[in-house]
């Protein structure tokens, strides 16, 4: 088999695994199952990954990259922090409900299984989020929506636990699922708080 087909039977892999993992999660998922979703035999599938946590290991970190790619091309088109954390709550929501994106779901949900196949358990989620909310952040504070006394990693770290809270907890004034609902909150609530010097 040459490099190139190598990759291609590893892709159909990878795909199938996706597959399976959102419809199924990681401990139900089966190597044989993969090797018939993706249409390889079993001797080939044992030839790209050694065993289970090795493939839905790839398949997760090709899942996260995909993730953290498509929102920051869909948060990098916003022209405020209050546009992007609004988007935010939303991108975060179908990370629960899109099959291309089952970041947090897994990690949720299974948590030692997610820990065995990456390398990191649930707590590794606020860091990851923090990171990639930083960029924004940074870019909040050159223009001025972020007060310059407050410290940039406080400021995604606190984010980054907002977005989990704000996506996955309704409450009797707060909608995660409606626009204008998150608009609200993110204006009267978060960015007041952003803009205030936190030495007061």
């Amino acid at each position: 088999m040459s490099e190139a087909q190598a990759v291609t039977v590893a892709d159909r892999l990878l795909g199938a695994a996706q597959k399976l993992l959102a419809r199924k999660g990681i401990r139900a998922t089966t190597m044989i199952e993969v090797a018939e979703e993706a249409g390889v035999s079993r001797a080939w599938l044992y030839r790209q990954f050694p065993d289970k946590t090795a493939l839905l290991g790839a398949a997760i970190v090709r899942l996260t990259d995909a993730y953290w790619t498509d929102a920051h091309a869909e948060l990098g088109t916003l022209p405020t922090l209050a546009d992007q954390l609004t988007a935010g709550v939303r991108i975060g929501r179908g990370a629960y409900d899109d099959p291309g994106t089952l970041l947090l779901r897994l990690r949720m949900a299974e948590p030692e299984e997610f820990a065995l196949c990456v390398g990191a358990g649930v707590s590794g989620l606020v860091p990851d989020l923090a990171g990639f909310w930083r960029r924004y952040v940074d870019a909040a504070l050159e223009r001025g929506e972020i007060h310059p006394n407050h410290d940039p990693a406080e400021v995604a770290e606190w984010i980054a636990r907002l977005m989990i809270s704000l996506g996955t907890v309704p409450g009797d004034t707060f909608d995660p699922e409606d626009v204008s609902s998150v608009r609200r909150h993110v204006r009267r609530y978060i960015l007041p708080s952003l803009s205030a010097d936190p030495a007061r």
